[in-house]
């Protein structure tokens, strides 16, 4: 048995004597409330899904709804995300009724299951949920978070880390981790929601900022400027050069230097092919140079002289 199955087993163990200890109290619950129609109440779900419920309550959701409910919503237990399971209790399980599946083999709407979790969750980081490319794309609150077992952590997700959950959709960005040159992420120096915003953004890509470069900023105030001399790519995107998740060349450049800077550069009257040799006069490439050698300062340059961006 691997630390993963050790560490499931003792949530379930931990788990079944939770439902032992509050099964009677959430009878006596259900005996003072008056139930709402159509509503069957929370002990009725555990005589036939004391499996399910026993993982539940191990997880930070569990605890809240089933054992500290805060309001009247949450007072409904399983009924609070499921909705009403009376008609499903009275058929012995036969009958949908009026309740609401999360698993993905349902057919459920993905934007019912959705407006479920949104009942409680629209606010803050999920304001911009509706019309954001996650939920345009049919993507379900359920596909990135579980909330029947405790998996991570932290914010229910589906896999221990964040990365890891991205992972399941965003397996490139991902693999570009392991390249020579990557962001600090599989470190945990920073996250994927360090830049973007999975629940919704009005900018490009779902960053967090207004734009590829006010992102960058976040961590690159070096680089923000203002310059008295602008490179006009690098105030146009960071992502001309540098491939932000990852890349196999230094500084996650898209292409290695001096080609990079050849692909605007190239017939700039410059000196970019070696000298001395029997070689073409049309080689493109500087063998053993670049051109930040002299014009370190590519970002941008304060000095005077340094339009052409060596001060």
């Amino acid at each position: 048995m691997n630390h993963r199955d050790m560490r499931h087993l003792r949530w379930l163990l931990a788990a079944f004597a939770l439902l032992v200890a509050s099964r009677n109290a959430l009878a006596q619950q259900a005996a003072k409330a008056t139930p709402l129609p159509g509503y069957a109440g929370s002990a009725t779900c555990v005589d036939c899904h004391k499996k399910e419920i026993g993982a539940f309550m191990a997880s930070p959701k569990g605890k809240l709804l089933m054992q500290h409910p805060r309001d009247e919503k949450e007072k409904l237990g399983c009924e609070s995300c499921h909705g009403p399971g009376k008609q499903h209790a009275e058929s012995g399980g036969e009958e949908r009724g009026a309740l609401i599946y999360f698993s993905k083999k349902t057919k459920t709407p993905v934007a019912e299951r959705n407006a479920a979790c949104l009942q409680c969750h629209e606010k803050t980081a999920r304001m911009l949920w509706k019309g954001s490319a996650h939920e345009s794309r049919d993507v379900a609150c359920t596909d990135c978070h579980t909330m029947m077992h405790p998996e991570s952590e932290r914010a229910n997700l589906a896999k221990q880390t964040v990365m890891g959950t991205c992972a399941r959709c965003h397996a490139t960005q991902v693999a570009k981790q392991t390249h020579y040159s990557h962001m600090p992420v599989s470190q945990g120096k920073m996250e994927c929601t360090s830049c973007h915003n999975p629940h919704g953004s009005a900018n490009e890509k779902l960053l967090v900022a207004p734009s590829i470069n006010e992102t960058c900023f976040t961590c690159h105030t070096e680089k923000r400027g203002p310059y008295l001399w602008e490179h006009a790519p690098v105030v146009e995107s960071c992502a001309n050069c540098h491939d932000s998740h990852g890349s196999v060349h230094e500084k996650m450049l898209k292409v290695s230097r001096p080609r990079l800077c050849q692909q605007c550069h190239a017939s700039s009257g410059h000196p970019i092919a070696p000298r001395g040799t029997t070689l073409p006069a049309d080689v493109q490439f500087v063998f053993n140079r670049q051109c930040s050698t002299c014009h370190f300062n590519i970002h941008g340059s304060n000095h005077p002289a340094g339009y052409n961006f060596n001060r």
